[in-house]
């Protein structure tokens, strides 16, 4: 059975000033420079407890990768917002495959995003991900479950799309801030060294103490730092801003919330889209 948890806006507020950086300090810079949010008010939420998974039950190697997906099953993985896997999401030749619907983002009759059950913190994410023509999804990390709420409302986006034929391509403020390796609307992947639709590409994100990087096809193009002034002014121009999206900019300028750390999840956006090879480091 579900449980839910009530967060009004001054308590919310409290918490996170007190426990995500606002009052101590810590030897961590992006700490040092973080930022107080604004105390306009926010639209109350409630946040799920949801059934997780026992992460030394996985397969690890001796290097530390531990295995998220064994290619056959969907051990450890669960819908967003639910605790069982949406029939729209299927196992495709040892990749994992969201059925496109044509029905825009978590359309599908029994679709929605697909997370694996464990909160992370400090680690490296590798995955492959493949789009058919035209198509669009992502990889979404630090991510809260919020009830009746989509998975993006609280957490960044590894962007992942058909630079050459999906719109997205092209719009946002600035040139290149929705396409492949992005950091969604906010931070545009440079190089742009996407594979055409079709074809597989590596993707890599890493997260340690606020700093995220994200890799595409060997190299990096992006990085920032969470919680601190930077990634303030980046939700401010976005379109997760205070004025566009409150309940996003809360969520997001405290991203992780109080413990810093969240689930990782693919998007379903409508679209034919593969992931294989999905593995993690911890780096705590």
């Amino acid at each position: 059975m579900k449980k839910s948890v009530l967060l009004a806006s001054a308590a919310v507020m409290m918490c996170y000033f007190t426990s995500c950086g606002g009052g101590k300090k810590t030897e961590e810079a992006s700490a040092e420079d973080s930022t107080e949010v604004a105390t306009a008010a926010t639209p109350e939420y409630k946040l799920l407890d949801l059934p997780t998974v026992d992460l030394s039950t996985f397969p690890k190697d001796k290097e530390g990768w531990i295995t998220l997906f064994d290619g056959k099953t969907f051990n450890g993985w669960r819908g967003y917002d639910r605790d069982t896997v949406p029939s729209a999401w299927v196992i495709d030749n040892g990749a994992i495959h969201i059925k496109g619907s044509g029905e825009g983002e978590a359309g599908a009759k029994d679709g929605g995003d697909l997370i694996f059950a464990h909160k992370f913190k400090n680690y490296e994410l590798e995955f492959e991900w493949k789009v058919d023509k035209g198509s669009n999804s992502g990889v979404l990390y630090m991510i809260q479950e919020v009830e009746g709420q989509p998975s993006f409302i609280s957490a960044p986006e590894y962007q992942v799309l058909d630079n050459e034929n999906h719109p997205d391509a092209k719009l946002g403020a600035e040139q290149g801030i929705r396409q492949s390796a992005s950091l969604y609307d906010m931070i545009p992947a440079k190089p742009q060294n996407a594979k055409p639709f079709g074809q597989w590409n590596k993707g890599k994100i890493m997260s340690y103490k606020g700093t995220i990087v994200h890799s595409q096809n060997g190299e990096n193009v992006v990085e920032y730092h969470l919680w601190t002034q930077q990634w303030i002014d980046l939700l401010s121009k976005s379109k997760f801003s205070k004025e566009k999206e409150p309940l996003a900019y809360e969520l997001l300028s405290n991203c992780g919330g109080p413990d810093r750390e969240g689930f990782i999840g693919f998007q379903d956006h409508g679209d034919n889209v593969w992931f294989r090879n999905i593995r993690i480091k911890i780096l705590d």
